[in-house]
């Protein structure tokens, strides 16, 4: 018999992991969130098997960085004017923003997915390699480029 998958478990586990990817994509808070619940919101529609805990939350993380890629893209969402006052007053009363995560919040893509995978989920670069279908040499070579950037943008030494 078919282990049934107890979507609250897999939500209470990986909601957070999935929201920050979504804010690093989008960067509004309500944004992410609506990305985030449409992730989940997949995952019950077409229920899938897991081997383990690690394969749930790269699934997850794969699926959310392509659906904020796909929103990104989307005529809606380049029709739609930011209100920065709003989404700043919005940021700051749940948490604060510094100048890193600022920077990081600012850099391509290709970069940015390297960068959240490694230094806040704290994936290894083969991992990270099987989850965006790229060789390891260009995840660790992202990883090189964006800490250049970051450094050209913070004005610093970056680790």
């Amino acid at each position: 018999m078919a282990k049934t998958l107890n979507i609250e478990a897999v939500f209470r586990r990986n909601f957070d992991a999935v929201f920050r990817l979504c804010y690093s994509y989008l960067g509004s808070p309500a944004d992410a969130e609506d990305a985030a619940q449409t992730v989940f919101a997949k995952l019950i529609d077409k229920p899938r098997t897991f081997a383990d805990e690690g394969h749930e939350r790269a699934w997850l993380i794969v699926c959310a960085s392509n659906y904020c890629k796909d929103v990104l893209k989307s005529a809606q969402r380049k029709r739609v004017v930011p209100m920065p006052a709003y989404e700043q007053a919005a940021w700051s009363s749940v948490d604060e923003i510094d100048d890193t995560i600022d920077a990081v919040l600012r850099l391509p893509s290709k970069y940015k997915d390297c960068v959240y995978l490694h230094y806040y989920e704290g994936y290894k670069t083969a991992e990270i390699a099987t989850m965006l279908n790229v060789p390891a040499s260009t995840v660790r070579n992202r990883l090189r480029d964006a800490r250049a950037l970051l450094k050209q943008a913070l004005g610093g030494d970056v680790a």
